[in-house]
């Protein structure tokens, strides 16, 4: 049965390619850009069932008012995808205060407000699933993505619990966490602080340590999502590339090592 799916950041990269899989598999589709124009192509292929709205998710009220206008559009919004994001280039010293506020209001506080205004509708309906796009990121860091792995760690911990706030009222929580794919993320969508040369080794370290391996191809990422939205019992967490997943389980196995070693140490800090 078709699903009314609303998706943030639907101009390009995951969000584009995953708004057209759903339109050519009949699904509805409110799509969400900053400049609405980027939406044109989709709106001349797939007609009514696309709603594309202009919205920039850092402004809660508008958020509020693009999932009203959805919901009357559509009747109802059975999958809310919060993939609207970009990522800060930078050691934690370079990051400006503005670029700080700026990674985590978009990053964080827009999907917050977007999950604050679909949970009433969804609650109403008595069913929904909200997908956050977090990252592998947001479960293990790389250097020079500091505020970016930040802001993707509070979507994890935000989405978990609201996971086990919403069950009761049917609604379903998942968080996609990618490794590096070959959008334009790193690219033109891309910000960068101002560089101190004291970092300058530490960021060619890091980015001899790419190959053309550690990115996958977004496309095939659609397959995924696809039996994800379809799922009966969709899980809390989705790694998405083959790079994520052992890349998690070494550092995991690290942190399991390190806590028992300071287990006597953790428990005694108890005092009774």
């Amino acid at each position: 049965m078709a699903k009314t799916i609303f998706i943030t950041g639907a101009s390009r990269g995951f969000g584009k390619i995953w708004a057209e899989a759903f339109l050519k598999r009949g699904d509805n589709v409110v799509a969400t850009a900053r400049d609405i124009n980027s939406l044109s192509d989709l709106v001349a292929t797939y007609g009514r069932a696309v709603l594309p709205l202009q919205l920039d998710v850092n402004d809660r009220t508008a958020d509020f008012e693009a999932v009203q206008k959805a919901k009357e559009h559509f009747g109802t919004i059975d999958v809310l995808i919060n993939n609207a994001g970009f990522g800060l280039f930078g050691s934690i010293e370079e990051t400006s205060e503005q670029q700080a506020r700026d990674q985590m209001e978009t990053n964080f506080f827009g999907l917050l407000w977007l999950t604050q205004a679909i949970v009433p509708v969804m609650r109403a309906q008595g069913h929904g699933h909200i997908i956050q796009l977090s990252s592998v990121l947001g479960l293990v860091t790389l250097p020079v993505l500091g505020l970016y792995n930040a802001s993707k760690f509070a979507v994890e911990g935000l989405s978990e619990t609201l996971a086990t706030e919403v069950k009761p009222f049917g609604i379903n929580v998942t968080l996609v966490e990618p490794n590096g794919f070959t959008t334009d993320w790193a690219g033109s969508s891309a910000f960068h602080t101002e560089s101190m040369p004291e970092y300058d080794q530490i960021k060619a370290d890091f980015h001899a340590g790419l190959t053309p391996d550690s990115f996958g191809k977004p496309e095939a990422t659609t397959d995924a999502i696809l039996k994800l939205i379809d799922s009966n019992n969709p899980p809390l967490r989705l790694l998405l590339g083959k790079v994520a997943y052992p890349f998690v389980k070494q550092v995991y196995a690290s942190r399991h090592d390190e806590w028992n070693e300071w287990e006597t140490v953790s428990a005694a800090a108890h005092g009774h």
